[in-house]
């Protein structure tokens, strides 16, 4: 892992945040900045995590001469996931714009 594989973790973890967003069920209440947040340190954390676990796989694709690796990236979508359900339960818990019965 070098300097250039967390850059790119970075930027691919924009996408990776809305993403996650999409396959997270129901409507969450956080803004894009967030969850686009979320994906880059889920990028970031995935990365971390695959390399310290040795999570590769034989499947592999390339976007302008660098490669990535779907189990990776499965990692990567798996944290952001959880990410933004978490941000998703604190904004609810802690919204001001609550219905009163």
């Amino acid at each position: 892992m070098d300097v250039q594989d967390y850059v790119a973790a970075i930027v691919f973890g924009a996408l990776i945040g809305i993403a996650a967003r999409a396959v997270l069920p129901g409507r969450q209440n956080i803004g894009v900045i967030p969850t686009v947040l979320i994906g880059m340190g889920a990028a970031l954390a995935g990365t971390w995590a695959s390399d310290r676990w040795n999570v590769h796989s034989d499947l592999h694709f390339t976007v302008t001469g660098r490669t990535f690796d779907w189990a990776v990236i499965g990692v990567q979508i798996g944290i952001a996931v959880v990410g933004v359900a978490i941000a998703a339960l604190l904004v609810k818990a802690f919204s001001t714009d609550r219905v009163r019965d």
